[in-house]
C-alpha cells in the first residue's frame, strides 16, 4: 500500500471512547489491497461526511440452532456502523443476491447494481466444545478484492462482544482509525421519586446493552472513571461520614478504599498508565491535589495553596496535571 493510497483512504475522526479488550483471533487469507484501496474509501470534504453504502447480509449459520446468534450478530454490526454516521447500511430488501456460501465469492455485479461499495459476509458455527466460531470477510465491491478477514472463538453468551469486535475491524479498515464499538461505559443510574432518589454505579456496552449494576444504591456514588489498563473503576462514595475514593474491580466485584485520609477525598482520575490515582483531598478549610501510587500506596502532594483545588486530570502523555473544569462537589 503506497502513502498516496493511505492518504486517499483514511478519514480523520476523534476516538470518543477507549477500553482495551482482547479476543482470540487469527487472520484469514486476504487478497491484494492496493487497487481496492484506491476505489473504496470515505471522502471527507468541508466537514461533511458522505456515508459509505455498505451491505451486511445475515451471517450464515452452521445449523438451525445458530440462527438466533447469526441474526443478532448481523443486527449489532449494522447498528454500530449506522450510528457511527460514516456508513449507510443498505436495506436488505434491495439485495439481489442471497448469500448462500461463506466460502464463495459474492456476485459483485449484483452488489454494484444496488450501489454497495463494500460488503460484509460472515458465518457462525458451533464447535464440539460448545464454543462459537465467528468468521467474517470484508469485500471491496468495485475491485472484487477482500479487504480483511478474521475468525474468533468465544462462548455463546459472548456473541455481542464478537459483533462489536467485528465492527471495530471493519471501521478501522475503512476509516484508518481504531474503532470504539468494543467499549463499555460506566455511569450513575438514578431512579426513584425525587425525595428518595437512588444512585447506583452502573456499566453498559457502548450501544446501551448489557446494563449491570455495580453498587446497590445504599450510598451516594459520583464521578466514576475507568482505568486505562485494568478492569477497574475509581469513584467517589458518600455514605456514613466524609466522601471517600474507592477502587472497584468490575470483574470480581472486589472494592477497596484509596487511602485512609482524615478529610474527604473526591474527584478521582487514573493516570494514563493506570498505575496512579490523582484526587482532591480536603485538609482544613481548603483542598489540594494528591496522587497515590496504587502499588506502593505512597501519596505525593501536588499543590499547597489556600484555594480549593479540585477536578484534576492528566495530560494524555501523563506529563502534566491540570483542571478538567468540573464544578466542585458540594456535600
Amino acid at each position: 500500500m503506497t502513502d498516496d493510497d493511505k492518504a486517499r483512504f483514511a478519514v480523520t475522526r476523534r476516538r470518543v471512547l477507549a477500553l482495551g479488550a482482547g479476543a482470540s483471533a487469527s487472520a484469514m487469507l486476504t487478497g491484494s489491497l492496493g487497487s481496492a484501496l484506491a476505489q473504496t474509501r470515505l471522502d471527507v470534504t468541508q466537514g461533511n461526511v458522505a456515508p459509505l453504502p455498505i451491505a451486511i447480509p445475515d451471517f450464515l449459520g452452521g445449523g438451525p440452532s445458530d440462527n438466533e446468534d447469526t441474526r443478532g450478530i448481523t443486527q449489532v454490526i449494522t447498528g454500530n456502523l449506522r450510528r457511527s454516521g460514516l456508513f449507510a447500511p443498505i436495506d436488505p430488501a434491495a439485495y439481489i443476491e442471497k448469500i448462500a456460501s461463506f466460502d464463495a465469492l459474492p456476485r459483485f455485479p449484483d452488489w454494484k447494481t444496488i450501489n454497495a461499495q463494500a460488503i460484509i459476509t460472515g458465518r457462525v458455527t458451533r464447535q464440539g466444545d460448545g464454543r462459537l466460531k465467528v468468521e467474517f470477510r470484508l469485500w471491496d465491491v468495485t475491485s472484487g478484492q477482500q479487504l480483511t478477514g478474521q475468525q474468533y472463538f468465544t462462548t455463546p453468551d459472548n456473541w455481542r462482544r464478537i459483533a462489536h469486535i467485528v465492527s471495530d475491524s471493519v471501521y478501522e479498515r475503512l476509516t484508518g482509525e481504531k474503532g470504539y464499538f468494543d467499549t463499555r461505559i460506566v455511569f450513575i443510574d438514578e431512579t426513584g421519586p425525587k425525595e428518595r432518589r437512588v444512585k447506583r454505579l452502573s456499566i453498559m456496552d457502548q450501544d446501551g446493552a448489557n446494563v449491570r449494576y455495580l453498587t446497590r444504591g445504599e450510598d451516594l456514588v459520583l464521578t466514576p472513571r475507568f482505568s486505562p489498563s485494568t478492569q477497574e473503576i475509581t469513584y467517589m462514595s458518600y455514605g456514613q461520614g466524609d466522601p471517600r475514593v474507592f477502587l472497584l474491580n468490575i470483574e470480581t466485584g472486589q472494592r477497596e478504599i484509596v487511602g485512609n485520609f482524615p478529610g474527604m477525598t473526591f474527584s478521582p482520575r487514573f493516570s494514563p498508565t493506570g498505575q496512579q490515582v490523582i484526587m482532591s483531598l480536603q485538609q482544613g478549610a481548603n483542598s489540594n491535589l494528591f496522587v497515590m501510587d496504587l502499588q506502593s500506596k505512597r501519596t505525593t502532594r501536588l499543590t499547597d495553596t489556600a484555594a480549593i483545588d479540585t477536578a484534576p486530570c492528566y495530560a494524555p502523555d501523563g506529563g502534566d496535571v491540570g483542571s478538567c473544569y468540573e464544578a466542585p462537589i458540594l456535600v
